[in-house]
């Protein structure tokens, strides 16, 4: 039992790199694309950068994360929000919709470059086992994040879309939820739902690795 423990510690300290990157890139991917629509919210809060201490979130950064590893979970979590000011945005909505989108969008995008690096270090047998679980992870985590982010619950990037395409005042007092959004999203993550959430997320690690050639 305490092999075992130590093992999955271990794993977790070597992980915890992946996914601060991960979220780093999901965050600096909003506040870059805000600053390019014209609003510089992000970036007078220092959020217009890589630092992922920057992008810390008490519950989702920090508290998710050891109640995962404590529970058998993979690592999960999630970034502080990126502050953004529709109302500087070009393109009102649909610009507060790119904003939206390039997280998740920027999480595909990573994954797709640890998957062809892993190949790639794979072609030229460099890596150990441990080293190609932790680019293993690098894929997983952020197929989770762009997906995980899309999920329409506040805060969540797709509570954001949902108002954006479907303007009304349901989605307007639905995105404002504040905590109780944040209990929301937690009781979706200890439901049976998430069992289905997860379904779909080896569904789509899979057919990466499927195109990609990876175990």
């Amino acid at each position: 039992m305490g092999i075992e423990v130590s093992e999955r510690l271990i794993m977790f300290l070597l992980f915890i790199p992946f996914f601060l990157i991960s979220i780093a890139v999901h965050e600096f991917a909003h506040a870059a694309t805000a600053y390019k629509l014209g609003d510089d919210t992000a970036k007078s809060h220092g959020r217009l950068t890589l630092n992922p201490i920057k992008h810390l979130d008490l519950v989702g950064s920090i508290i998710m994360p050891i109640l995962a590893f404590s529970s058998g979970f993979a690592l999960i979590g999630w970034a502080k929000p990126v502050p953004v000011n529709p109302h500087k945005l070009r393109n009102g909505l649909m610009g507060d919709a790119a904003v939206s989108a390039a997280g998740p969008l920027s999480n595909l995008g990573l994954a797709f470059v640890f998957a062809i690096l892993l190949k790639v270090f794979q072609i030229l047998a460099v890596l150990g086992e441990m080293i190609t679980e932790m680019f293993l992870f690098g894929v997983f985590i952020n197929i989770f994040l762009c997906f995980f982010n899309l999920i329409p619950i506040p805060p969540l990037d797709g509570s954001h879309l949902i108002y954006d395409f479907f303007p009304n005042n349901f989605t307007a007092r639905f995105l404002n939820l504040g905590l109780y959004g944040t209990i929301l999203l937690l009781l979706f993550i200890y439901s049976p739902l998430w069992d289905y959430f997860i379904s779909l997320i080896s569904f789509v690690i899979s057919l990466i690795y499927f195109l990609f050639g990876l175990r």
